[in-house]
């Protein structure tokens, strides 16, 4: 190439960066966001542009959901509202989150805390093994390790006997997945999408979006999500991580539903394929009776339903919000929530892990320990091994389990399903296993001058890539 068309292209460049510095500055959703971008689009272009292509959106656009391209799901949705609607109205203001989630808090449920690897597998397996017409599966996560690999043989059993399985995952997730493995899921029956088989808009750019739904449904009557994925080191057995500290839910009655919906929609953006009509759709009441939903919310949404979902949960809090997750990224937004809380004399605690498993959210988050403790709230740091639950208890009637981490991927670019229950039965359960994981745990006492040298410079640095964590 000729040295003669070096400022040419040198010229291109600056104009491509500075159009997509308007971009940023007119989309991102924060000032600091959107002067991070331009800086190093301007200064950068040749790394800068390509890295906006992949990091800078923050909608994931055509995302088009089923429930709403199909008057079927509309209709039937309408109809599932009434005839579930709760005798009374929850304790919790839940009209936010059904606005948030597009879907109702129903009565008639149930939902079972499954702790660890080995509660949530051997009752997932079981739900596999007794399915009589079909199972979906979808995780963030699956490797080719022994439990990737029992999962494989149950989907197989269940198609071989009959029974129609759906399975997907991530492509960012499960990227180490080796195409024999759904290759062999596909040779007996199994329907399966491999993400990184999809060409065109769908997967152009994509890279920063990510469907981080852990779901299990059989047979419309049974439901699972929760923080479990399927890889050996979810059954503690990570030379690396140790004892693997994590929660499920088992769920029973209309809930399951919802779930089932949010399945459809994620399958119907994989396939185009609506399967409205071939699952079920009526879940037999359970005794505990339960009012409770699913609250979906991902960057396809038209709000920022992630970052909603926690400022709506801590703004209604009264005497407590206990909130576990492995990540702790907050925004402006949710950061504030938390402070005001405690300043209305709430009982604010944070549940993070010890343990590092993602360097730079790990560092991150202690630019934002000082923030809140200063006004009361408590940190917690769990010791036994590494924490990976995404829990969020509100006073003594709403408690929430799922997938949804406290960081701004949660809030922004991933798809996420928390099971939330109006109940203070769920509530009690959940402060029961909550307090187990506190008697695991040391509350931090300092503040981040007084933290080692990497920590002090490491922490600050990092929350400047808060946006993208």
């Amino acid at each position: 190439m000729s040295m003669s068309l070096f400022p040419a292209i040198l010229v291109i460049l600056e104009i491509i960066a500075l159009w997509f510095s308007w971009k940023a500055i007119s989309s991102s959703r924060t000032p600091q966001g959107a002067i991070g971008w331009v800086i190093f689009l301007v200064t950068m272009p040749l790394l800068g542009i390509p890295l906006y292509l992949l990091f800078g959106h923050h909608k994931f656009s055509g995302y088009v959901i089923a429930r709403r391209d199909s008057e079927e799901a509309v209709e039937g949705l309408k109809k599932f509202r009434d005839e579930n609607a709760p005798e009374t109205a929850p304790e919790f203001p839940v009209q936010i989150m059904e606005k948030i989630s597009e879907m109702p808090a129903v009565r008639g449920n149930n939902m079972e805390i499954l702790i660890d690897g080995d509660q949530t597998f051997q009752a997932i397996f079981e739900a596999i093994d007794a399915a009589q017409s079909y199972v979906l599966v979808q995780f963030y996560i699956v490797h080719n390790d022994t439990l990737g690999k029992q999962l494989k043989e149950r989907m197989i059993a269940a198609a071989k006997r009959g029974v129609e399985v759906k399975f997907m995952f991530d492509a960012v997730g499960s990227v180490a997945l080796p195409r024999h493995y759904f290759q062999d899921l596909r040779a007996a029956g199994v329907q399966t999408v491999d993400p990184r088989d999809m060409r065109g808009p769908k997967n152009r750019f994509q890279i920063n979006f990510r469907n981080h739904r852990k779901t299990v449904i059989v047979d419309g009557t049974v439901g699972f999500t929760g923080g479990l994925n399927v890889g050996d080191e979810y059954m503690g057995k990570s030379p690396k991580f140790g004892a693997w500290r994590d929660t499920h839910v088992r769920l029973k009655g209309p809930i399951v539903s919802q779930l089932q919906l949010i399945f459809a929609e994620d399958w119907h953006w994989a396939t185009e394929q609506v399967l409205l009509t071939n699952l079920n759709w009526v879940s037999a009441h359970d005794d505990r009776d339960m009012t409770g939903m699913i609250v979906s919310t991902g960057p396809g949404d038209n709000l920022e339903t992630g970052a909603l979902f926690f400022f709506s949960a801590i703004s209604a809090a009264k005497s407590r919000i206990w909130i576990a997750t492995p990540y702790f990224v907050p925004d402006t937004d949710v950061l504030t929530a938390l402070k005001h809380a405690v300043l209305r004399g709430v009982d604010v605690r944070i549940l993070v892990p010890d343990v590092i498993d993602h360097y730079t959210p790990w560092l991150a988050a202690f630019a934002y320990f000082d923030e809140i403790q200063d006004v009361g709230a408590q940190i917690w740091r769990y010791k036994d091994g590494f924490m990976h639950q995404k829990v969020v208890l509100v006073d003594d009637s709403f408690a929430a389990i799922g997938t949804s981490n406290l960081d701004n991927r949660s809030f922004r670019l991933n798809f996420e399903a928390m099971a939330v229950m109006y109940d203070p039965r769920a509530a009690a359960e959940t402060e029961a296993f909550l307090l187990a994981d506190f008697e695991r745990s040391e509350q931090l006492t300092k503040k981040l001058k007084d933290q080692r040298l990497a920590i002090r410079v490491g922490a600050p640095i990092s929350r400047i890539f808060s946006p993208l964590l």
